[in-house]
């Protein structure tokens, strides 16, 4: 199944004509910040890109802590947002599918929240390979589809879920199915599971939002639930020897 770019425009596009998308606190948009960056361990040397980057939350965050970074979207309205609110950035209209960079040009990249809205993201992870130096590195986060409450309320064979405030594109990832289709690309992988990103604001259900909110903090700390944790960041390199 490939992903309906225009219901994904649509939406994104409609989004961004009343807000920024910035759906986590700002506990949680640093916490994110603070993963991607032990993971991905990136230079000040050269360019970062964030894939998904949205209105530019993380893009414009990782700028403010000195990274030289490029923000990569579908939707030219969120994009606009971003560049409104910080014109010295640079944000690219592309899609993840087919992306404007040169074979082995890119050090590291980020896929902001983006893997789960495509239902097959064999594509975007063959171009992630393509344009990545040799041993350039990568770091993409995602809603856990073994975590309790994003398998109730976020995938589509749930009997509770809720299709309010996302596209029919989404799904909450499998981390060991991702990994699987990086390193079938010729990149490492290693999973890495998050929780207490709290949320802002969800579409729906927003009187449940704080409980969700405590229980996502505590429930996961102990080492054995961390594959249940609400987010997993997936990460790895580019291996020099492939094809």
């Amino acid at each position: 199944m490939r992903q309906n770019k225009g219901k994904e425009l649509e939406f994104f596009n409609t989004l961004g004509e009343d807000q920024e998308y910035n759906v986590f606190t700002d506990e949680a948009n640093a916490k994110i910040i603070n993963t991607i960056i032990r993971l991905l361990k990136p230079s000040r040397h050269s360019p970062l890109v964030d894939l998904g980057c949205g209105s530019g939350i993380f893009t414009q965050l990782l700028a403010s802590l000195g990274y030289e970074c490029i923000g990569v979207d579908l939707s030219h309205t969120l994009l606009k947002r971003g560049k409104d609110q910080c014109p010295q950035l640079n944000f690219i209209q592309a899609d993840v599918e087919s992306l404007p960079f040169a074979d082995n040009s890119i050090e590291t990249i980020v896929l902001s929240c983006l893997v789960h809205h495509l239902p097959d993201p064999s594509q975007c992870i063959k171009e992630l390979h393509r344009v990545l130096k040799p041993n350039g590195r990568f770091v993409a986060f995602d809603p856990n589809r073994l975590n309790p409450f994003m398998y109730l309320y976020r995938d589509r064979s749930s009997p509770f879920y809720s299709s309010k405030g996302v596209t029919e594109n989404e799904r909450p990832v499998l981390a060991k199915h991702l990994c699987n289709i990086f390193k079938k690309t010729g990149l490492t992988c290693l999973s890495t599971y998050v929780n207490g990103l709290s949320f802002r604001y969800v579409a729906s259900a927003k009187g449940l939002l704080p409980i969700y909110n405590v229980i996502d903090k505590y429930a996961f700390m102990l080492p054995w639930m961390a594959p249940f944790r609400a987010f997993v960041f997936s990460s790895g390199s580019k291996v020099t020897d492939s094809v």
